[in-house]
């Protein structure tokens, strides 16, 4: 079972202690995230003269906008991913089909160089039954 982890992040200026599953370079990371949302929102003019409850409304309004576009572009990459693997499977089996041609022409070549050297028996043969009968 996962050992549940805490680390003390700095959020907003704030100390807060975070837990969970997850490593503490991760909750940094996390903490990271949400400052620089932060620094970007407080750019904004007139944002530092906003309610408190206005600006976290902001934030999760931001944070949740990334989280969609995230999610986006990840079901767009599954989509690729998808159709990646549908168009190797398709190429493995033409592959596989052309190896398949390519045997059955190999076979006939050899059949053919069989029958080749066959006839060239037969020819010289023949030929050396035109010289006796010449004699």
């Amino acid at each position: 079972m996962a050992v549940k982890n805490t680390a003390q992040v700095v959020i907003g200026g704030k100390i807060i202690t975070l837990g969970g599953y997850e490593s503490e370079e991760y909750f940094q990371k996390v903490a990271s995230y949400i400052n620089n949302k932060i620094a970007e929102l407080s750019e904004m003019p007139g944002y530092s003269r906003q309610p408190m409850e206005t600006k976290h409304t902001l934030l999760s309004l931001n944070i949740t906008d990334d989280y969609f576009k995230a999610k986006k572009q990840a079901e767009i990459f599954e989509q690729d991913l998808q159709q990646k693997d549908q168009e190797m499977y398709e190429l493995k089996h033409e592959l596989i089909a052309l190896r398949m041609k390519m045997e059955e022409a190999e076979k006939h070549q050899q059949e053919a160089e069989h029958q080749r050297i066959l006839m060239e028996g037969k020819i010289k043969e023949l030929e050396g039954e035109i010289e006796s009968l010449l004699k």
